[in-house]
């Protein structure tokens, strides 16, 4: 059974830092036994992150869609973990206004950091949160779960431009705005080739190439073994390999060494 003083052991032995800007996609089956379980994990990030931006993703695409069509971002449950769901409706937490792909946020600038979302028309925009992970410096930790989570590359792909990812119409979706009205929000979605499926399940190709560069190291928070990224080496390392091969993702064929062994 793990206490707050262990999690937090772990949270300095992998890097992160109190001031750090740090979004965190997460499996708390991987974590173990806590004391107080979920909301205990929750406590720990948010105290130890108190002079930072602690940010996790609330997804909902996953159940929004051309009929079922208007975020309700009060109420509506994200689709991608527990710590999520129980970190979004915390006090002081903001969640952003992007009808499939919205984020919760806690620290002092977390409304001006999720101000805008609701003008998105795609799932990751570069002037969007998850560009905005990119000019902050942010980390992004992988707590137990893989880089198959990383919906920061989905938006790398995006602003390089990658054919393929994108729906070719708008989806017809809605937002109900904090003053009760109704946003017509039309939205691309996510959409691969069917002889591929969803690139995201590559993404875990290039852990190899993000250690050997030194963009991201491992290490344990509970029974969780995980990664923690830089945003800003990331994206620039990744672009680098797009540009070469911009169908990268389209298979997990390993990154080949030449490309990143110097």
């Amino acid at each position: 059974m793990y206490s707050k003083d262990d999690l937090i052991k772990g949270i300095k032995e992998i890097g992160i830092k109190p001031t750090d800007t740090l979004l965190i996609h997460s499996s708390m089956k991987a974590v173990g036994e806590v004391e107080g379980g979920g909301d205990t994990v929750i406590d720990v990030f948010m105290e130890y992150l108190k002079d930072g931006l602690l940010i996790f993703p609330t997804h909902t695409w996953e159940q929004i869609n051309n009929d079922y069509n208007v975020f309700y971002p009060e109420i509506e449950p994200s689709c991608v973990g527990i710590l999520g769901n129980l970190f979004m409706k915390r006090p002081n937490v903001i969640r952003s206004l992007h009808p499939t792909h919205s984020v919760a946020a806690y620290g002092a600038d977390a409304e001006d950091y999720v101000k805008g979302e609701e003008n998105s028309e795609t799932p990751c925009a570069r002037e969007g949160c998850w560009g905005k992970l990119y000019d902050r410096g942010a980390k992004i930790l992988f707590l137990g779960c893989t880089l198959k989570s990383n919906t920061f590359i989905h938006g790398v792909e995006e602003w390089c431009d990658i054919p393929n990812r994108l729906t070719k119409e708008y989806v017809p979706l809605k937002i109900a705005m904090p003053d009760g009205t109704i946003m017509d929000r039309p939205s691309y979605r996510h959409s691969f080739p069917a002889d591929v499926g969803n690139v995201s399940h590559n993404y875990d190709k290039m852990l190899d190439a993000y250690i050997y560069k030194g963009i991201a190291n491992k290490g344990f928070i509970g029974d969780a073994e995980s990664v923690l990224c830089d945003a800003v080496t990331m994206a620039d390392f990744t672009a680098s390999l797009l540009k070469k091969k911009p169908d990268l993702f389209d298979d997990n064929s390993p990154v080949p060494e030449e490309w990143y062994v110097e």
